[in-house]
């Protein structure tokens, strides 16, 4: 299969690792959503599942763990950020792992989804794009958001109603698609230098 019409290359990145987090059930429900369409290969790097120093110290520590994420979102041609909203804004520990790396986000886009109170993490989501930005990685626009998280997923873990947010999914995959495979292509032929 030619780089053309192979399945875009999506990391999910699961952004909380707090006890008791609630991003496992978001998660688990995204990932259908994703292996549901043959455009997409997706893989998982899950901050609760890392050991990285907040200290940004190379050690052997740090090493063993990117040794195990940075090769995830090298190759990916595109990710899915999966995140809470804490005190207004997007966890510690998605920030470290954002750290960590540069080159792997450069020219990539990325899309969001939240989840919160009433907000439904979109404060997380618009601080999310900022540093995205810096990165030189492009944000779809569309995101999917759950207000008030815990009473939209019954205690086995699907959603009440998923009509609206598999809609929402929907649309949002389908731009990170095309952001996907429009930046891909161009990259092939003519690599992205931060002109």
């Amino acid at each position: 299969m030619d780089t053309v019409t192979a399945p875009l290359q999506v990391t999910l990145i699961i952004g909380s690792n707090r006890h008791g987090r609630f991003g496992p059930v978001v998660a688990d429900w995204l990932l259908g959503r994703l292996r549901d369409r043959e455009d997409l290969a997706v893989e998982v790097v899950d901050v609760a599942q890392t050991d990285l120093p907040t200290t940004f110290a190379p050690g052997p520590e740090a090493s063993a763990a990117l040794a195990e994420i940075t090769p995830k979102l090298a190759r990916a041609d595109a990710f899915v950020v999966l995140t809470p909203e804490y005190n207004h804004s997007f966890p510690a520990a998605l920030k470290n792992l954002i750290d960590w790396h540069y080159a792997e986000w450069r020219a990539k886009p990325v899309a969001l989804v939240s989840y919160g109170g009433l907000a439904g993490g979109l404060r997380a989501v618009e601080h999310l794009r900022q540093v995205f930005a810096e990165l030189h990685a492009v944000t779809v626009r569309d995101t999917v958001s759950f207000h008030n998280a815990g009473a939209s997923f019954d205690d086995e873990g699907r959603l009440e109603d998923p009509s609206g947010p598999d809609a929402a999914a929907k649309v949002m995959l389908d731009q990170l698609a095309w952001w996907g495979t429009a930046l891909r292509e161009a990259k092939e032929k003519r690599p992205y230098d931060r002109a």
